[in-house]
């Protein structure tokens, strides 16, 4: 019987002459009609690469066309002529990609971007490619789906984002659905659900899925075959169950026995260093012919907290519950009311002019790192432009050699500073993200995700350099995030959000241990 996808000898690589560098190497895989075959292996090792090929959407200038062969039922890709890739492409061939807000058209609604599909690819007309991407939207579990359709990414959380793409991804039913870290962004209650839906969907459809993660938790859950990739090759592949129980190559076992580790060191009992009491921050809702206030969207509603030098606070919840709109609010990068104290002062009132000499010392990294660095700057000039702005460093080869030492201390390669953010893998853009903070030696840091790119053996050397630094510095940080793993390596004290509001604070071990709060417990229950 014919796989549905085939894959054999494929070789990738970029760049030229001594700046070539070899992507993929040698790379055979092998799908059948409604299997699931998961690529998995450190951020880098050549697993995005090796699924853009199959869509031809590798990012172009390349130093020479892929070689080997691709074939999907049988039809070879590599030589496919433009028409027939446009057809392909959102029609047999489905993809989520690994960070929704750089796949999704800013000025768009949702109802424009998945109803563009639908009439392209099944030529729908407007009602009922409305009535799809409603029914789409409530597929992946998205919240007032029909009233969402005019809404904007922007408008969405991370998570939500994510289930949008997914959503686009599944419109036209799929033989092959390509779902790059489709996890990433979502909470472990999300995550489970959204598992359960592509599980669902690879039934009723027949469909099959190449399945990229970082997340071993989440391939054992989906997976019929695995493939281990290390720099560009594949050194073990086989079953789920002899992959993940008798696992033959150092490299594989490595990847499963690596997890964050241990718990933050105790802090002194200082007087705080950011404060916020009875914080909200509330956005209109608004209906009717004149498009009135008819009531509010409560993301932040009443929430106080403080955090100490040297201390981790994390924050954990559900996709929606108020946690990034917290943070960007706490740096008065979102509007809101309510007292903001950072060493004492109150920032709340502050205009921008008096407020910008403090912004040295908030920093905050954001949840998607590729949209939140610029294309057209190097990754030298990305760390090094705070600097400039806050006049720092001994002209502009001193601010390079500053930024050369940021890369150093997040474990990336000083040589990556000459390089682009779409040069370089998801997990290396979040750690430039992260170096871009500390190069400035903050006393807060918000930090919105920062491990969500990244697989488990970097999870657990970023959790111990951020420890690390926290040490060295008495860095205050507000860490927010799903990943519940994390969370507890990473906080002293823990809050839990939902619809906005704090339901359950206090110390990270009472909280991962003994939690009162029904939510928290459901939360617990479904990360394990």
């Amino acid at each position: 019987m014919t796989p549905l996808l085939e894959i054999r000898d494929l070789s990738i690589a970029f760049g030229h002459g001594a700046h070539r560098t070899t992507a993929v190497a040698n790379v055979s895989l092998t799908l059948g009609e409604g299997e699931t075959l998961a690529l998995v292996g450190e951020s880098g090792s050549g697993k995005s690469v090796t699924a853009l090929s199959i869509p031809q959407l590798l990012p172009y200038p390349l130093a020479s066309h892929p070689t080997g062969t691709i074939h999907i039922a049988g039809e070879s890709l590599l030589d496919a002529p433009a028409p027939r890739l446009r057809a392909l492409r959102g029609g047999a061939l489905g993809m989520v990609f690994q960070e929704p807000m750089t796949s999704l058209n800013p000025v768009h609604t949702l109802e424009k971007q998945i109803g563009e599909t639908l009439r392209i690819h099944q030529g729908l007309g407007a009602q009922a490619a409305r009535d799809r991407i409603v029914e789409l939207l409530e597929l992946v579990r998205l919240p007032e789906a029909s009233s969402r359709l005019g809404a904007f990414p922007h408008q969405l959380s991370g998570g939500q984002r994510q289930r949008v793409m997914i959503a686009m991804a599944i419109a036209n039913s799929p033989r092959l659905l390509i779902a790059d870290e489709p996890t990433t962004a979502l909470d472990v209650t999300i995550q489970a659900e959204i598992l359960e839906l592509l599980a669902d969907l690879k039934r009723r459809l027949g469909m099959a899925m190449l399945f990229i993660s970082h997340d071993l938790g989440v391939v054992r859950r989906v997976a019929d075959q695995v493939a281990v990739m290390q720099h560009g090759q594949v050194v073990e592949q086989g079953s789920l169950g002899a992959v993940f129980d008798t696992p033959q190559h150092p490299y594989t076992r490595m990847l499963l026995d690596a997890e964050p580790e241990g718990r933050p060191a105790a802090v002194a009992d200082e007087r705080p260093v950011l404060e916020a009491e009875d914080l909200r921050v509330w956005f209109p809702r608004r209906g009717g012919l004149l498009k009135r206030v008819v009531g509010h969207l409560k993301a932040v509603d009443g929430v106080s907290l403080a955090v100490r030098p040297g201390e981790t606070l994390g924050v954990v919840g559900e996709s929606g519950s108020g946690k990034t709109t917290l943070g960007m609010a706490l740096l008065r990068l979102q509007s809101a009311r309510g007292v903001i104290r950072f060493a004492g002062r109150d920032i709340a009132t502050l205009s921008r002019r008096r407020l910008r000499p403090l912004r040295r010392e908030l920093q905050v990294v954001f949840q998607d790192p590729f949209g939140s660095l610029s294309p057209r700057m190097s990754v030298a000039q990305i760390i090094a432009e705070g600097l400039a702005v806050h006049r720092i460093g001994d002209g502009e080869a001193g601010r390079e050699a500053l930024a050369r030492e940021a890369l150093a201390e997040v474990d990336l390669d000083p040589a990556l500073a000459e390089r682009f953010p779409h040069e370089l893998s998801g997990g290396q853009r979040q750690r430039v993200a992260v170096a871009r903070a500390i190069v400035l030696k903050p006393s807060v840091i918000v930090l919105d995700e920062p491990t969500s790119a990244l697989d488990r053996s970097v999870q657990a050397r970023l959790v111990e350099l951020l420890r690390t630094l926290q040490a060295r510095h008495g860095l205050a940080y507000v860490f927010i995030s799903h990943d519940l793993k994390v969370v507890r390596a990473m906080s002293h004290r823990t809050l839990v959000m939902q619809a906005g509001q704090v339901v359950e604070a206090g110390s990270a071990e009472q909280i991962f241990t003994a939690p009162t709060h029904p939510y928290t417990q459901r939360l617990l229950q479904a990360a394990l």
